[in-house]
């Protein structure tokens, strides 16, 4: 089935674009200019849409002068279809491709020192460790596949299994793993075949100040999204004072530490009581806080999500961030329209910002894009339509921003219409 999006004449009148680039930042350093680069994928996509109205519009912004965009979230860095994630090169990449804001997903060491990583138990799949002399203190250690038995290759290796000194000896990768492999080297080798390896050689980890230290760096008045990652050990850490509160607070205070503004800072995380505790104890980040909805991941729990907003908005809360398909439905003739949820959202008054474009395979094959495609998958068929699906988000739902693991495709649309 093809996707069709009705282009109204107001939205394509007024969307014309200008063929200045500029930035428009609020950051404490000196504004400097750089020279945003969107590479050969987002032409690519306006090129594979299915003929239209918003194919002509994205088209006739081919040639325009590309700029930062703060409608454009860099997530885990914003390079991550092809950087490894949460590394220095994927934030680069992401600021490069005019990502405004940029995410580092947050996570803590054993020695208790903050770091970037999209799970505090994910490094077995997006590091080395497990072929280093560190994957002894994993907390489940490398176990070979046994072809015999039937039992899958295995590992569980959390940052809060080492300190941060050994964290920083660790190179990042491509996320991913080898299911069969018989040894820890070829555990590592499990890219899925529409990324890449080619600038995964031995990645940048970082911990969360370098994070600032170098978003900030930039001089650009780029803002940040921490999200405060939800521990995977139990809380208070070691059965000493580390509670999750102490933890909560400890983000905050690194970008008070930076001379960050409140104001640049929109702080996230999936557990309500954090949104809470922000608002509560820390008002002037908890203004910004932005609650990760996955609640309605299934179709039964689907309308419980939608009726939850009104709690959310009666507690105080301004922001949720769900994934995209909770936004987007389909109508009787197969166009893309907005759910009831971006429709309750909207009515109560919350913004809202959604994830993650680009985090899809091919939307063409037999997944049709997988999870974050399924409200809509009997409707993509081509990689194009990865435009007709931001375009329902950014004009009919009305989102704040967007998540993307290329920047380069958010930043497009969003400089063709001056988001």
């Amino acid at each position: 089935m093809k996707l069709t999006v009705l282009l109204p004449l107001a939205v394509a009148a007024s969307a014309a674009p200008s063929r200045r680039g500029s930035h428009h930042g609020s950051g404490s350093g000196s504004q400097q200019s750089i020279n945003v680069q969107l590479g050969p994928r987002p032409y690519f996509l306006v090129d594979d849409m299915d003929d239209g109205p918003l194919k002509d519009t994205l088209s006739s912004c081919k040639e325009n002068t590309p700029h930062t965009s703060h409608w454009s979230i860099g997530h885990r860095g914003g390079g991550t279809l092809m950087i490894p994630e949460e590394s220095l090169e994927s934030i680069k990449a992401g600021i490069r491709m005019g990502a405004g804001i940029q995410e580092c997903d947050v996570t803590f060491t054993s020695d208790m020192q903050l770091v970037c990583r999209h799970s505090q138990c994910d490094l077995h799949t997006t590091t080395n460790i497990v072929a280093t002399e560190l994957g002894a203190k994993c907390t489940e250690p490398f176990t070979p596949a046994d072809p015999e038995s039937g039992t899958e290759a295995s590992a569980t290796c959390c940052t809060s299994d080492i300190t941060l000194a050994e964290f920083k000896t660790l190179c990042a990768k491509m996320d991913g793993s080898n299911s069969s492999a018989v040894t820890a080297e070829d555990y590592l080798d499990g890219t899925p075949s529409w990324r890449t390896d080619l600038y995964a050689q031995c990645a940048t980890v970082m911990t969360h100040a370098e994070f600032i230290k170098h978003v900030d760096g930039t001089g650009l008045g780029l803002h940040f999204t921490p999200e405060l990652k939800t521990p995977e050990v139990d809380m208070p850490f070691n059965g000493g004072n580390y509670t999750q509160q102490v933890f909560a607070r400890q983000m905050l205070d690194e970008y008070r530490a930076a001379g960050i503004a409140a104001s640049r800072v929109w702080p996230q995380s999936f557990l309500y009581d954090d949104i809470l505790f922000w608002m509560q104890q820390e008002p002037e980040f908890g203004a910004q806080a932005v609650f990760l909805d996955e609640t309605g991941d299934t179709d039964e729990t689907f309308p419980y999500a939608v009726g939850n907003l009104s709690t959310y908005a009666q507690d105080g809360v301004r922001i949720v961030a769900p994934p995209l398909y909770y936004l987007v439905a389909l109508d009787d003739e197969g166009n893309l329209v907005p759910s009831e949820y971006a429709a309750a959202a909207k009515e109560l008054g919350l913004d809202i910002l959604t994830w993650s474009l680009e985090r899809s395979g091919r939307l063409g094959d037999e997944d049709r894009g997988g999870y974050y495609y399924t409200s809509i998958a009997n409707a993509t068929d081509n990689d194009g339509d990865v435009f007709g699906y931001l375009d329902v988000l950014a004009r009919d739902v009305g989102v704040k921003g967007v998540f993307s693991d290329w920047s380069a495709t958010v930043t497009y649309y969003a400089n063709c219409f001056g988001l």
